[in-house]
């Protein structure tokens, strides 16, 4: 091959010098291209304690290692030579209408993963046109997450208490505030036993031993936010002397059945969603009791370790009572491809939760707007590549579940 010098007017179009980002929180975002490198972002700008918190599960973490796996161990079956220039990713859930298909999901001590805390998630979910959750142990009141998303969808979750009147005047509170959904959470008798925590120490709130002092040196921005800003409140309480686990165990009922599911539905005047079903019979039970719609979870695998896997129930359940119920699904989602498989499988919506929190460990209000422009894109993509153009296309034939376990679900 005959060699030459390069001319000049040559190499000109293939110098292209990008404009340096010099705010250093979007060009830290703009590089994480996936939910999983804002966890490795989050994990590395947050306190042990308080990042495992929101990364660890229950014992072992079998269940959680086991929904993110069934994830995984999806194959899609596209379609081709179909017109998907233009796509549709929103629908209409529990009355109204969403742009996604998936909204955020209730997490407990909010601020205590990054000071911005809910009001963040609220206004980020009001921007993307999905709807946010509160928990009942939000760090944000039901009337500061109201003004934050003031035309947007705003659901209430709820732990029944074993002070009743307590709780049903958080429920009385969020429906004076207009929030349109209560998610009733009913797979919490008692705590799971989630040892990170434990061993971490975690308080309500943290307590400045030799261990949090020592791990403050690497995190000096999370503790100057921290201590620089509004103390942290609950909406049960303001201070506790004890871990996260221990204040669960004196807050939770145990004795709370369907007879009490049943009041609860007869004092909420929207819609109502039971959330924690794990089992179809328990399924039917709800749906027989009049619930607008179910959330198949295992609690992001934060209470039963070993627990069912929530996408591998969502076929059968989805089946029976998809006509008569609206079928949500959590547990496991950590990229917009397992949101269009659950959507394919008959979910009707999904939630997420650590994959909204790491975004806000990793960079606060800014860093959820990445979380949801990341499942966004690629719940879009992955429905074009599947030659769907909306997501009452996408059924069960697009998506094979690969199981790893000798059994099937019951």
């Amino acid at each position: 091959m005959k060699r030459r010098l390069p001319r000049p007017q040559e190499l000109a179009p293939l110098l292209q010098f990008r404009k340096p980002q010099v705010n250093l929180k979007q060009r830290r975002l703009e590089s994480a291209l996936t939910i999983e490198d804002l966890r490795r972002i989050a994990k590395r700008r947050t306190p042990t304690a308080a990042f495992d918190y929101t990364d660890g599960a229950a014992e072992e973490e079998l269940s959680l290692g086991r929904a993110r796996q069934a994830f995984r161990d999806i194959e899609f079956h596209p379609t081709i030579l179909r017109n998907v220039a233009e796509i549709d990713t929103g629908a209409t859930v529990l009355g109204d209408r969403v742009d996604q298909p998936f909204g955020i999901a209730p997490t407990g001590f909010t601020r205590l993963m990054q000071t911005e805390g809910e009001i963040a998630g609220a206004r980020a979910a009001a921007r993307a046109g999905i709807p946010f959750s509160l928990s009942t142990l939000g760090t944000s009141s039901i009337e500061d997450v109201k003004a934050a998303n003031p035309h947007g969808r705003n659901w209430f979750q709820l732990y029944m208490w074993k002070d009743r009147d307590r709780s049903m005047a958080l429920v009385e509170r969020a429906a004076a505030a207009g929030f349109d959904t209560l998610l009733v959470t009913v797979d919490v008798p008692v705590a799971g036993a989630r040892l990170r925590d434990t061993r971490n120490g975690m308080s309500i709130p943290p307590a400045l031993t030799l261990r949090t002092v020592l791990d403050a040196v690497p995190h000096p921005r999370w503790w100057f936010d921290l201590l620089s800003t509004e103390p942290l409140s609950f909406a049960s309480l303001d201070r506790w002397p004890g871990t996260v686990a221990e204040y669960l165990d004196t807050m939770f009922d145990p004795t709370v059945t369907f007879e009490d599911l049943a009041w609860i539905k007869t004092q909420w005047p929207n819609k109502l969603v039971v959330k924690g079903i794990q089992t179809l019979e328990d399924a039917k039970s709800v749906v027989d009791l009049g619930a607008d719609g179910i959330v198949l979870s295992n609690h992001g695998g934060r209470q039963l370790d070993r627990a069912p896997v929530p996408f591998h129930l969502l076929p059968r359940v989805a089946a029976e009572l998809g006509n008569d119920t609206e079928v949500l699904l959590d547990t496991g989602i950590m990229s917009g491809a397992d949101i269009v498989a659950a959507i394919a499988l008959g979910a009707r919506f999904t939630l997420i939760g650590r994959a909204y929190l790491y975004g806000l460990m990793a960079g606060g209000e800014a860093g959820v707007d990445r979380a949801i422009e990341i499942l966004s894109g690629q719940v879009s993509r992955t429905m074009r590549l599947l030659g769907v153009t909306s997501l009452d296309e996408l059924v069960p034939r697009h998506v094979t579940q690969l199981h790893r376990f000798g059994r099937g679900v019951s």
